[in-house]
């Protein structure tokens, strides 16, 4: 997964926030788990450690997906739109838990007669995954 030159970063769309948005889908069953953001520092250090790294913009700096819970995500490809203006990394999610509400992605709510219901289980407690 390691990139030999930048000369890919300087492919794609970077707006002037210098962030764009980060879908990641699983890698084997096609699901996307969240979308998060991520900036030029962010997509190469992804590149480089074959995990997954974000921009945190309520932080204010780069996000290591699974720091605190431990819930990592193995990058098996990086992939961008044809504006390359938003990036898709294929992942494997570490322990099966992508959203901090202990679910195995973040779109676990489904419109249903006009309310948000919750449609997918928590796998495990979030108390018990950041304390």
């Amino acid at each position: 997964m390691t990139a030999l030159s930048t000369d890919w970063l300087d492919q794609i769309g970077w707006p002037e926030s210098g962030i764009l948005p980060a879908i990641a889908q699983d890698a084997d069953s096609g699901d996307i788990l969240m979308v998060a953001w991520i900036n030029r520092e962010a997509l190469a250090k992804t590149a480089e450690l074959g995990e997954a790294v974000y921009y945190s913009r309520s932080r204010q700096r780069l996000w290591h997906k699974g720091e605190e819970s431990g819930h990592t995500q193995q990058v098996v490809e990086i992939r961008t739109d044809c504006d390359r203006d938003v990036i898709l990394l294929k992942v494997r999610q570490t322990g099966g838990i992508a959203c901090h509400t202990g679910r195995r992605s973040c779109f676990f709510e489904r419109l249903v007669e006009g309310a948000w219901q919750p449609v997918d289980p928590v796998l495990k407690d979030p108390k018990t995954i950041y304390g």
